[in-house]
């Protein structure tokens, strides 16, 4: 584990061998054939682009991003690996996409021409089988691509769709997966060398069946999975805490934080931890059950949570004092609260737990298997 000094009121800690660990429950799963395209999008879903793409740059030969911007960051990190923008470029970032020699996500014959124009462009031509995002209608997609194949300047690395509901409706996605893989026999009539991928980290878990070539894990990577069912196979890559800051007795009858939420119902000890919804802590947990662990014992939140303070119940763990550290998400002791627990608390998901997580909140990172 790491040290982190006693100024700092809010941090994450991530295990980078974590990260090494779920990557290899990827590749356990597809075999050694396949290509994991890693999605490090949103700073590695929050987790710090660089140290985790350095160390998911083992197994990966594609970091998937969201934009020019973070393309660019993660080409500075000099790993050797492609790189590609999974959502659409805007007019004005197309032709730095192509002289940068970034892997770009098309969505129909006229956007690819538009990529054409501005040089020998590689792109990922994405057919629409149900997301409703962006993509080809899969009604049309096989005429664009015949006329892509007109086309100067392009390089069509890969044809890909994307699976909505893959951790939800397996129906749906079966559907799905069996209408891409009708398409792909024409589709490699057209263009013979480009690779498919549709799997994402719930497909990856849930409808990984026979070979593929390349697969998209993102949530799995950082130890959330999207199936809870086979969330032991993955290991929760980042821990976020926060300082005590304060600890104070309330009198039976006292309110506490905005709205008068909570009435304390006896006299209670209350610890103020140093974090609010200003660092990225769901505001949307007030009054839900949530909890700190501190000492190894689940502490409830009392009231509401503000921008930079909550307000946490210890009548029940004697000896906490200002400065000692609280976890909202990982373990302490025997206890654990999850990003996906945290996470419906609040009635959201995962990925916005971490991608949330505020620039206030420092990042530590370190390696479980040499620390």
């Amino acid at each position: 584990m790491i040290s982190v000094a006693d100024h700092v009121r809010t941090w994450a800690e991530i295990d980078l061998d974590a990260i090494r660990h779920n990557i290899g429950v990827v590749r356990r799963r597809i075999g050694s054939q396949a290509e994991i395209l890693a999605v490090v999008k949103a700073d590695a879903y929050g987790h710090g682009v660089a140290p985790v793409a350095r160390t998911l740059a083992a197994e990966a030969s594609i970091f998937g991003v969201a934009n020019l911007k973070e393309a660019r960051d993660v080409a500075a990190l000099g790993t050797g690996r492609d790189i590609m923008l999974l959502s659409a470029c805007l007019p004005a970032e197309r032709r730095d996409a192509v002289e940068e020699k970034f892997i770009v996500t098309v969505s129909g014959a006229d956007e690819a021409a538009a990529f054409a124009d501005c040089g020998p462009a590689r792109i990922n031509f994405k057919i629409d089988t149900g997301m409703g995002r962006i993509g080809c209608s899969a009604d049309s997609a096989l005429e664009a691509l015949r006329a892509v194949r007109q086309m100067r300047n392009l390089e069509v690395h890969s044809i890909s769709t994307h699976l909505p509901s893959a951790d939800e409706d397996f129906v749906f996605t079966g559907s799905q997966l069996e209408k891409f893989a009708a398409m792909k026999n024409q589709i490699r009539e057209i263009f013979p060398a480009a690779k498919n991928h549709a799997l994402n980290s719930a497909g990856i878990l849930n409808h990984h069946v026979g070979p593929t070539e390349i697969v998209r894990p993102g949530l799995m990577l950082y130890g959330a999975s999207p199936i809870l069912s086979m969330q032991k196979e993955l290991r929760p890559a980042l821990t976020w805490k926060a300082r005590v800051a304060m600890v104070r007795d309330v009198a039976k009858g006292a309110s506490i934080s905005y709205g008068r939420t909570f009435i304390a119902p006896e006299r209670m000890r209350v610890a103020v931890l140093a974090l609010g919804y200003a660092d990225g802590f769901p505001r949307h947990v007030s009054g839900n059950g949530s909890a700190a662990l501190l000492h190894g014992n689940h502490c409830p939140i009392l009231g509401r949570v503000t921008m930079d303070q909550i307000v946490v119940d210890v009548s029940a763990t004697p000896d906490v004092r200002p400065g000692d550290a609280a976890t909202l998400v990982g373990n302490d002791g025997e206890q654990q609260i999850t990003a996906t627990e945290l996470a419906a608390r609040a009635g959201t998901i995962a990925w916005d737990i971490f991608t949330g997580i505020g620039q206030r909140v420092q990042r530590f990172h370190y390696d479980s298997a040499v620390n």
